[in-house]
């Protein structure tokens, strides 16, 4: 990957280096990177970042570092690709699948057969998820090809451009269809897992939209402000809407053999291309044959 710049009359970057941290927002670890492996041209030839900038000149950054997973097994996967590029790839997470490899997971993550696919097509990267989905949570997972596509799109997460949409069927009639759950969330004490609603916890804002009211359950479309562990299942768990079959903030359900929560859609701006982008995940049938 390669990002190039034609420095124009009315510009005012000083040198090689503002340029590389205000036009492109390159962060000081990226940048010591770049630095260190002659990854900075100017005019076609290797340069220093204190290097003075004129009218015309041509900077060029190239993104193509040769990176290792060394702590992840390739593990071959059937993965289910809504969406990819140089830049990144957009996959859609069955349930029961964590993302990243652990103790119980270490061979059976998302991460592994990302770690496979990128094998198979000598992509020789690092494995870089961008969000998070809890293991029993179906839906888009993002992951970033290098570095600098990973910061970028991290960085849009915590600006609130990337907006992310949840599809949950959930126990009970709401009797708002509208409404912001805007409730403090902190780990439970005692509990390596379990997060609650405290006085003292992280600010976590959660919209929700009611879709279709069903036989003791309600679909419904949240959206998220920020993005906290378990946010979701614990907001509605505690306005007393937990979501179907999550038993670790609501109860088993005889219909589901996991919560029914899914990330339906994701809406950032392209890292290069700077448009708009939208993907969408396909509901799964276990989902898809409650709200039918």
């Amino acid at each position: 990957m390669k990002l190039t710049y034609t420095i124009q009359p009315n510009d005012n970057f000083f040198n090689v280096k503002e340029l590389l941290k205000l036009k492109f927002q390159i962060s000081d670890r990226l940048l010591v990177k770049l630095k260190k492996n002659k990854k900075i041209w100017l005019n076609s030839t290797p340069t220093f970042v204190d290097s003075r900038l004129k009218p015309f000149d041509i900077v060029e950054i190239l993104i193509d570092f040769e990176e290792k997973s060394e702590n992840i097994i390739p593990t071959q996967m059937d993965l289910n690709i809504i969406y990819e590029d140089e830049y990144y790839i957009v996959i859609n997470k069955p349930s029961g699948i964590a993302i990243h490899p652990s103790i119980l997971h270490y061979t059976d993550s998302l991460a592994n057969g990302v770690k496979f696919y990128f094998e198979q097509k000598n992509i020789k990267k690092k494995i870089r998820p961008i969000n998070r989905l809890d293991k029993d949570t179906s839906g888009i997972v993002i992951f970033a090809k290098n570095e600098y596509i990973q910061e970028f799109l991290v960085k849009e997460m915590k600006k609130n451009t990337f907006f992310k949409e949840y599809i949950a069927v959930c126990e009970g009639m709401f009797e708002s269809k509208i409404g912001t759950i805007n409730l403090p969330i902190g780990r439970k004490e005692n509990s390596i897992i379990e997060r609650c609603v405290c006085s003292d916890g992280d600010i976590a804002i959660t919209h929700y939209n009611v879709l279709k009211s069903l036989k003791n359950t309600s679909v419904v479309h949240v959206t998220l402000e920020t993005g906290r562990t378990h946010q979701i299942r614990v907001h509605l768990s505690n306005i007393g809407h937990p979501i179907l079959g999550d038993t670790l903030y609501g109860n088993p359900s005889s219909v589901i053999n996991r919560q029914a929560l899914h990330a339906y859609r994701v809406k950032f701006i392209h890292p290069i291309t700077g448009l708009n982008v939208e993907y969408i995940a396909t509901i799964p049938s276990d989902i898809k044959s409650i709200i039918k």
